[in-house]
């Protein structure tokens, strides 16, 4: 039975998704001022963006060990300040090098609050025993979407670029400093698995398919975020208001489905709900591909958004499942968040710029729907777990 304790931590979590997600908007919504202010070709920006997932991916791996020998509420309690204060100074910042050490220590920063972050949910999710854990990645795309609203509203107001950034992560780093202390601290994550770990080592064979499966959604999320706007453009030639519409419609499908999700498991268990996600995704992404129009590619993005929204937050509970070394793994599948992330822009982008945009959408498809086979890994059996 949860204690008050229990809740106090759940609401902190909440919080701290809401504050990355209202981090990662900000910043998002703001790279194409960025281009424009230090006059950036489209290669250059993309070495940028890439830049981030690298080094976030470093971030989640170190954040492994740390949170495992601290626990992980000091590391997501440090990261996540330094992720608000990185984020406002990239609105000030002009100079060129700058623009590079920031986002080296952005990308450095966010994988370690992404890890952190995922593992304090692990750890409520066991004290509540039963699934919650979609219901904190709602609460991200909450945190998003708010992002993008504070952007939108400034630019409307004609508010200064750095004041822009300034504003809405200095909202969220006081959010986190007023509630991340209540987070669990190393001792209740501990009490929260039954066992204390003693070693490092973490089983590779069962979180093998969840690091997949993480890869291959964000194969597909990457060609959503990274190349909509572009689609809608250029296969469909929409203009104004509709460019942008896809990755919000996809945004918010991804919301809405999120909320009901932990039902959803809690009920049919976690392997056929990313079974069928893993579909949907798939059905939608190649309703991308061959969209007569702006209504049906709209709604195929809004099915992708459907389809990946358990998919993450279901890879993280079946690593906080293993037991001794959950902290690893958990780190280890977030890793993958960064791979899937890198091989989509590259793969897509090769493809937009060789062929066209429709056919970039093709291989997310495929690699989307290779999710299907990996569903069974996120119920792994007892002795799969204790293998080394």
């Amino acid at each position: 039975m949860p204690t008050p304790r229990d809740r106090r931590a759940r609401v902190a979590t909440w919080a701290a998704f809401f504050v990355q997600g209202l981090c990662f908007a900000t910043l998002l919504t703001h790279v194409i001022d960025l281009q424009h202010r230090f006059g950036l070709s489209d290669g250059d920006l993309t070495l940028v963006l890439l830049l981030v997932p690298v080094i976030a991916g470093v971030g989640s791996v170190v954040a492994g060990p740390l949170a495992a020998k601290y626990g992980s509420g000091p590391v997501l309690r440090i990261s996540q300040v330094a992720v608000c204060v990185v984020v406002a100074l990239s609105g000030w910042n002009d100079r060129l090098l700058g623009l590079y050490v920031l986002s080296a220590v952005f990308g450095l920063f966010v994988g370690a609050v992404d890890a952190a972050m995922n593992m304090q949910a692990v750890a409520v999710e066991r004290r509540y025993g039963m699934s919650v854990l979609t219901g904190f990645h709602a609460v991200w795309s909450v945190g998003s979407m708010l992002g993008a609203g504070f952007n939108s509203a400034f630019s409307a107001l004609g508010t200064d670029l750095g004041w822009s950034f300034s504003i809405p992560v200095a909202i969220g780093a006081a959010i986190s400093v007023i509630m991340l202390p209540r987070l669990y601290d190393r001792a209740g994550e501990r009490e929260t698995a039954h066992a204390v770990q003693t070693t490092a080592r973490v089983p590779w064979r069962p979180i093998i398919p969840l690091c997949l499966a993480m890869a291959f959604l964000y194969v597909g999320d990457a060609a959503v975020s990274n190349y909509s706007t572009v689609y809608m453009e250029g296969a469909l030639s929409a203009s104004g208001w509709l460019v942008p519409f896809a990755y919000l419609v996809y945004q918010a499908a991804m919301l809405l489905a999120r909320v009901p999700g932990d039902f959803a498991v809690r009920r049919y268990g976690p392997a056929p709900v990313v079974r069928v996600g893993a579909v949907v995704a798939a059905v939608g992404t190649l309703g991308v591909v061959a969209a007569p129009g702006v209504l049906v590619a709209v709604l195929s993005f809004g099915l992708i958004g459907i389809g990946l929204s358990v998919i993450a937050p279901q890879s993280f509970s079946a690593a906080g499942r293993l037991g001794s070394g959950a902290e690893t793994a958990i780190a280890r599948v977030n890793v993958f968040n960064y791979v899937g992330f890198l091989v989509g822009a590259a793969v897509v982008g090769t493809i937009n710029d060789t062929v066209d945009v429709r056919a970039a959408f093709v291989p997310a498809a495929v690699v989307v729907a290779l999710i299907v086979p990996l569903a069974r890994g996120f119920q792994p059996k007892p002795d799969l777990v204790a293998q080394r």
